[in-house]
């Protein structure tokens, strides 16, 4: 291991992987600007670099029409800062709720804004790097479909592509419950044990992942812990696989956090981030041959407390 971490080890247990099957996502390519998107243009989630501003056109729907708004995306290491700017929205219209949209349509709500003469301007922050923006009259909306009541989403800035769209079961949203997964052996992290503060996890991998490096990050706040992983040198490993992270709850369920894809052409770096509301739970990494919703694999990576 790279680094030395004060209360946290990770032990890697790799054998062989098993095969599974890839699933396929129907994309219109435009030319002018080799960007993807849907026929009907409603879905538009894209990746968000690191260290780069990104300016983001926000489409009204027939909730404002006549109304512009755009948003400043910009992410690092800590997380996703969006500064939004709304301008002649009608009258009668005194505030929307924003929601970032992942790529199974689950909606994270991010706040409200509030609309005065006609304009709002509104800053937001959240931990994922994969997203649409979605402004709508309609508070708590859990999902988005193309029939949700809309007032603004992001289009697809020119040069980006569009993230292929998961099914709603493939999110995080729940733990799935009465699968066995006792052939991992995951133990749990402890976490009414580790305090309040910030957690590092250093990352040695092995065997056919030996070049593979990376980091976990723990921060738990408001009763809910986000969990950040980041990898390097992944050009040096198996391209095609997808890197899957799970928390496993005491009673068994388990919960995805979310995924990597190496593809080919992929750069060096990676990174999941995914949060989870239980009071403890255990993690472990799953490397699969295809987007899964269940772990598969024989290839896995185990946390590990070590006093």
């Amino acid at each position: 291991m790279k680094n030395k971490l004060w209360m946290f080890s990770l032990v890697l247990t790799a054998v062989l992987g098993l095969p599974a099957l890839m699933a396929a996502q129907d994309t219109v390519v435009t030319k002018k600007t080799e960007v993807i998107k849907e026929a009907d243009g409603t879905y538009t989630v894209i990746e968000y670099p690191v260290e780069k501003e990104v300016l983001v056109t926000l489409t009204p729907g027939t909730v404002v029409t006549g109304a512009t708004g755009t948003a400043r995306v910009i992410r690092s290491a800590d997380g996703t800062q969006i500064f939004m700017d709304l301008a002649d929205v009608p009258d009668a219209t005194t505030n929307f709720h924003v929601y970032a949209v992942d790529p199974a349509g689950k909606t994270n709500y991010l706040g409200p804004v509030t609309i005065a003469n006609g304009r709002a301007k509104a800053e937001f922050k959240t931990p994922l790097n994969q997203f649409m923006l979605v402004l709508s009259p309609v508070e708590g909306m859990t999902a988005y479909t193309p029939a949700s009541t809309i007032a603004f989403h992001s289009a697809v800035p020119e040069g980006y592509a569009v993230i292929p769209r998961r099914t709603h079961t493939d999110t995080a949203a729940a733990a799935v419950k009465g699968v066995a997964i006792s052939a991992y052996d995951v133990p749990m992290l402890g976490l009414q044990n580790l305090g309040s503060d910030d957690r590092e996890v250093s990352i040695n991998f092995t065997g056919e992942l030996a070049d593979l490096d990376g980091k976990a990050y723990l921060k738990r706040e408001n009763g809910v812990t986000e969990v950040k992983m980041k990898f390097d040198e992944m050009d040096e490993v198996p391209s095609g696989k997808w890197f899957v992270l799970w928390a496993v709850a005491p009673d068994g369920s388990f919960t995805k956090l979310g995924h990597e894809y190496n593809s080919p052409d992929k750069g060096d770096d990676g990174e999941i981030v995914g949060t989870t509301t239980l009071t403890d739970f255990g993690l472990f990494m799953t490397v699969e041959d295809a987007e899964v919703t269940t772990p598969t694999s024989k290839t896995y990576s185990i946390f590990r407390v070590v006093q």
